[in-house]
């Protein structure tokens, strides 16, 4: 079949990833689709998705939450978008491009989009049953539906991709390897400081990672399938799949088969506006292409710089592309990897400013010119504060480069605002949007939300790093132009969190209803409120319950319609529709018989188990009817709700302390037991946690906690506002050598003072960075009584500890609560169908079904549904 050329002019753009759906939007936006023809061939089964988000498929997405293509928009713009139909052959000479189907297009413009293919080392074995790329979604279900028969698996490659790929591994429930030839994690972002700082953070989860070493051959079993791996070190590695991320190459075998020219290692050559050198009627963008600058861009920000580039040339608008900024925020396995500008420390004279913490997985690195001027960096395990350090690249920073690298609670770090970034400054690199284009976004066309800044812009809708940043930028400039900025906790309530919890403590409100009645928005007043107001007002009213004469049962009448699902279920709901259900180990101490009923427990109802971080045992697999019959086994037994569920406290964690070890100064188990049982089910804005180490050698990591107890000789230290996870903080020392009633009467007054004054969902380690005056305003206040309120905060909590009650305990004696733990309710016996198991490791895992995606190849005339053809 042969399309006739006429009028209007055809564009054809080959390839439809993400480069390429950035390039149909800029030619809407120039209005070319009004004028153009435009016809896509895409190889894939489907249109455009987020390939940069790609592994959060194993995260419970799916390839429809990935997508980035809206059919409106290609129906809208008359575009002829053909899945599954890629393009074989170019004819330059005759401006044909002929299709898989048969399908043959004239073109007046050719945009080639074709992007990179993984590299596969030349190793013996390498297309072995077992051996796999990570590319798209497809590899992605066939590594799934393999990982169901494995055991093991190895990824030959250790970056970005490559160590996706091996926590894709981890999360299909495989013993999962690194192999990586270069003698560090992410050569080419990390240098060997921040290269350490990740290799002991992924092996401390359990991966086992292989650096200095190569690929020498995939060693097969009779039946063909893999069975391990020769290494270059004369090692054999074992394992039933192998995932290869070793790199990606230009695809650009179909310019070399039409006679464009490409670079010496691949990639079209073209020139600063990304029309071919051989040819002007042809464009290339994206990974294909091999920019002006010899270099070939693997990064999505480039690729979307070159689409603009190139529509803007086609609309015979002044465009260029020269290079771009390599900048990038990554979070691989959890933890947070960024680098940019100079990131090596390659210019001439440059000097660095390093801070590193090999015990929290921290790394910093700050790349300086002899006058001061910020070149590049390295941030490992905390990058928190990369928007503002890329912004600031290229010039003089207002303060020391020390002070940008130390982290809160090490120090006086500096506070950046956004008032201190130029207006050139980049704020958004993947569509590269400055600071003076959201002000003017703000100033200019009105906009006073973060939503209408990024439709304005589009800063923020690329990988999104930029986001806070953002939306610092839009409050600043709102306040600075006397804009009131609405602070309100959301749509339904205009006072803040904690202007709630004032409300509810003086007026002594019990009831949400009454609240939003009384207190809402105009709009919302007699409505059913939200998502977000809803919890957050369940938790202030359970803090407050015993002082405002509340239940502080969260079950109780209304205040069950208030909770989170894991809190509607006293339970956390896992990624197969079971829960897992944790009791309280206070302090990690255990008697061999309490152990021996968990043991029975799990057996007797099939429950995963596993030792928690918090020194407790999780069981996992639990039907929503089985809670209440292992609730009443544990509660027989002793046991009570160790509330993983819920914003509160879960566990106060201690090393044995001067009992049994021959460093202790204090008795750390004893003191973590009195802690944990003192404050168990307060329920707080976010959960809290705490540990107790018996001497400085600080076993039990208190200085990652919320609240954090360390022995001396004289009593003890009291740190606060620590924490671990995906943005780690060093807690501050708050009081020292305090004794034992001392220390009680001060965690007290901190945890009331926090729960009193802190945000929606704020750690108490945000909160103590976010609240004016900082360290030094909590001290004042908890400590020294600036404020004259901490009897009230005593009182507070003297009530809680006066008036606790298991929940567990409560649920199982009530039968009206009882009922709603059914699968179904018109159903009650009947057990959820969806929830299945698999063996593992002489346990279970989930046994989680491949998503049916239906697949089916286009026939000659076939167009995606919902596009249309001129």
């Amino acid at each position: 079949m042969t399309a006739t050329p006429g009028n209007p002019p055809t564009i054809v753009l080959v390839g439809h990833g993400m480069v390429g759906q950035r390039f149909l939007e800029a030619l809407a936006e120039r209005g070319l689709t009004g004028t153009h023809r435009v016809v896509v061939l895409c190889e894939e089964p489907r249109p455009a998705y987020d390939r940069v988000q790609l592994t959060s498929y194993f995260s419970g997405r799916t390839p429809e939450d990935l997508s980035m293509t809206d059919m409106a928009f290609i129906a809208e713009h008359g575009i002829e978008l053909r899945v599954g139909d890629p393009a074989e052959t170019i004819d330059r000479d005759g401006r044909k491009v002929t299709a898989r189907s048969g399908l043959v297009v004239e073109y007046d413009v050719l945009v080639l989009a074709t992007g990179s293919y993984p590299f596969v080392p030349p190793v013996p074995g390498k297309d072995a049953e077992g051996c796999f790329v990570y590319r798209t979604i497809e590899d992605l279900l066939a590594i799934e539906e393999y990982a169901k028969n494995a055991t093991t698996g190895a990824v030959v490659g250790g970056g970005l991709l490559g160590l996706e790929a091996a926590g894709a591994l981890k999360g299909l429930g495989l013993t999962s390897h690194i192999v990586e030839f270069a003698p560090r994690l992410m050569p080419v972002q990390v240098d060997e400081g921040g290269g350490a700082a990740l290799l002991r953070t992924i092996e401390e989860m359990g991966l086992s990672v292989h650096t200095g070493v190569g690929t020498q051959e995939i060693v097969t079993g009779a039946d063909g399938a893999v069975t391990g791996m020769k290494l270059s070190d004369g090692s054999e590695l074992a394992t039933d799949l192998v995932v290869f991320s070793a790199g990606v190459r230009p695809r650009d075998q179909l310019a070399r088969d039409c006679g464009l020219a490409v670079g010496e290692r691949g990639g079209i050559s073209v020139d600063e506006r990304c029309r071919t050198v051989t040819d002007p009627h042809v464009f290339a963008i994206g990974e294909c292409a091999l920019a002006a600058d010899g270099r070939v861009y693997g990064l999505v920000a480039p690729g979307y710089e070159q689409a603009e580039t190139a529509a803007a040339t086609i609309a015979a608008e002044d465009a260029s592309f020269t290079g771009a900024d390599l900048s990038t925020k990554l979070k691989l396995l959890g933890v947070d990897v960024a680098s940019f500008g100079d990131a090596h420390g390659t210019a001439e004279d440059c000097l660095d400013v390093v801070y590193s913490d090999s015990r929290a997985g921290l790394y910093k690195k700050l790349v300086v010119g002899r006058d001061g001027t910020l070149l590049g960096g390295i941030l490992v395990g905390d990058a928190e504060a990369y928007g503002t350090l890329r912004a600031f690249t290229g010039s003089v920073p207002p303060v020391s480069p020390e002070s940008l690298v130390l982290p809160a609670g090490a120090g006086a770090p500096a506070q950046l605002g956004p008032a201190a970034l130029p207006d050139d400054a980049v704020i958004c690199s993947c569509h590269n949007v400055t600071k003076g284009t959201i002000r003017g976004a703000v100033t200019e066309h009105s906009c006073t939300t973060v939503p209408e800044v990024k439709k304005c812009t589009r800063a923020g809708t690329g990988c999104g790093s930029c986001v806070k940043v953002l939306g610092q930028l839009v409050t600043a400039e709102l306040e600075a132009s006397g804009v009131e900025v609405d602070k309100g906790l959301c749509g339904c309530f205009a006072q803040t969190r904690e202007e709630l919890y004032e409300i509810v403590r003086a007026l002594r409100i019990t009831s949400y209803r009454e609240l939003l009645d009384r207190h809402g928005r105009d709009g919302a007043r007699g409505g059913e409120g939200c998502e977000v107001c809803k919890p957050a007002v369940g938790s202030i009213i359970a803090s407050l319950a015993p002082a405002i004469g509340a239940s502080g049962y969260v079950l109780d009448g209304e205040q069950a319609a208030l909770q989170d699902t894991n809190d509607h279920f006293l339970a956390n709901l896992q990624r197969n529709g079971s829960y897992s259900v944790v009791p309280r180990i206070p302090g990690g101490e255990i008697a061999p018989e309490k152990l021996i009923v968990i043991g029975e427990i799990a057996r007797d109802f099939g429950l995963y188990t596993k030792i928690t971080g918090g020194q407790r045992i999780d069981m996992f697999g639990a039907r929503v009817e089985q809670l209440p019959l292992i609730w009443t086994r544990l509660v027989d037994a002793g046991f009570e709700s160790g509330h993983a569920y819920g914003k509160s406290l879960r566990t106060v964690k201690s090393c044995v302390g001067q009992t049994w070890c021959r460093y202790g100064v204090q008795d750390s188990v004893r003191m973590a037991i009195d802690l944990e049982l003192r404050y168990r089910g307060l329920r707080s804005p976010h959960k809290l946690k705490s540990a107790v180490s018996g001497c400085a050698r600080e076993c039990a990591e208190a200085q990652s906690k919320d609240f954090g107890v360390i022995a001396t000789s004289n009593g003890w230290n009291l740190y606060v506002g620590g924490n671990g996870g995906a943005t780690p903080r060093h807690a501050d020392l708050l009081a020292q050598d305090l004794s034992d009633a001392e220390l009680v009467r001060l965690i007290d007054r901190f945890l009331m003072f926090y729960i009193r004054t802190a945000d929606k969902l704020e750690r108490t380690s945000t909160w103590l960075e976010r609240i004016p005056g900082g360290l030094d305003h909590v001290r004042d206040v908890v400590v020294h009584d600036s404020l004259g309120i901490c009897d009230e905060l005593e009182s507070l909590m003297s009530a809680h500890v006066a008036h606790y009650r298991d929940e567990w305990a409560e649920t199982i004696n009530d039968p009206e609560k009882l009922a709603r733990f059914v699968s179904f309710v018109n159903a009650p016996g009947t057990p959820d169908p969806v929830v299945g198991f698999v063996p593992e490791r002489d346990q279970m895992k989930p046994d989680l079904p491949l998503l049916d995606i239906g697949l089916r190849r286009p026939s000659e005339d076939d167009l995606l549904e919902g596009s249309t053809r001129r």
